[in-house]
């Protein structure tokens, strides 16, 4: 096995890329709460909620409420999700309520049209003019490229033209370059491959972020693969909530908790209290009112000392 990192930083992506895939609208108090919950598990980076059209995605239309409500400890990072230039208009009238934003499109024009109605051509000029006006906020970017291992629609999509887009991002201004496997397409040997080019291609001055869906049961395995080929940087979601709007069946991404716990157990460290996490998950369960997808939160974490 190749040499692994010996830490690694997990972005919380539940309270935005989690709740935007739930049916029924979750209470913004309720809302508050998690992430406040989240914020002191020891987790370092949470995207918090999304400037999205309110009659596009209902359940984020509160996310001045809940940038406004959250109690976060100082030396947690606040992500917002921008979808374009109107977006950001809306964030920016609270900019002191958060500190970095991400945005998106993605590796394939047929998923990118159904998702936000654009080329990547026009999404690309779009997001030129978003990274520009973050950056004189004083604001970090993060730049996820959906698609990036597999697209439902067109199949393959060469690695090529993702790093073309991730080099474009990157020469925007974007500080990290996050690759999204939105379908949960990818497998262990494509994810080594993709993240050994990206490293070749991008440079030490990009962080590079792994994005995985658990669609197909493969999630933690990709993981691993990422980390044999030096990626140290993951974004996931507590209870293993989320998905991606379109097409159907594109269940959720990794579980923090699972996430965690596999790390820890394989020595690797990652700041965050894997029983506090759990707690969280909990708690969104019962928000929910559902059993949840976390095998961890099924489970509980892995005990070395005997029974009884």
């Amino acid at each position: 096995m190749a040499a692994l990192p010996r830490s690694v930083e997990i972005r919380e992506v539940g309270p935005r890329d989690g709740f935007q895939n739930e049916p029924e609208i979750i209470a913004t108090a309720d809302k508050v709460a998690l992430i406040d919950r989240l914020a002191r598990t020891g987790v370092k980076r949470i995207e918090v909620t999304s400037f999205v059209r309110p009659d596009v995605i209902a359940q984020l239309a509160d996310a001045r409420e809940v940038l406004a409500a959250i109690d976060v400890p100082e030396g947690v990072a606040r992500s917002v999700l921008i979808p374009n230039e109107r977006g950001l208009d809306r964030a920016l009238e609270q900019r002191d309520r958060f500190d970095e934003i991400g945005v998106f499109l993605s590796a394939s024009e047929t998923h990118n049209r159904r998702n936000v109605n654009r080329s990547v051509g026009e999404s690309l000029a779009g997001l030129d003019a978003v990274i520009a006006r973050a950056r004189e906020a004083g604001l970090r970017v993060e730049a996820v490229i959906s698609t990036s291992f597999g697209c439902p629609y067109e199949g393959v999509v060469e690695r090529g033209r993702v790093l073309d887009i991730a080099r474009h991002l990157a020469n925007a201004g974007a500080a990290e370059i996050g690759f999204g496997d939105t379908t949960g397409m990818a497998n262990p040997r494509q994810v080594t491959e993709h993240f050994e080019e990206a490293a070749a291609a991008l440079g030490d001055h990009v962080q590079l972020t792994a994005h995985f869906h658990n669609t197909r049961g493969q999630g933690l395995a990709n993981v691993l693969a990422a980390l044999q080929a030096g990626c140290a940087s993951y974004e996931s979601s507590f209870g293993e909530l989320g998905g991606c709007p379109v097409p159907p069946g594109a269940t959720g991404n990794i579980a923090s908790e699972d996430l965690v716990s596999m790390l820890h157990e394989m020595g690797i460290a990652t700041g965050i209290d894997l029983a506090a996490l759990l707690g969280a998950a909990r708690a969104a369960r019962d928000v929910l009112g559902r059993p949840l997808g976390s095998h961890t939160l099924v489970a509980g974490p892995v005990r070395w000392e005997p029974a009884g």
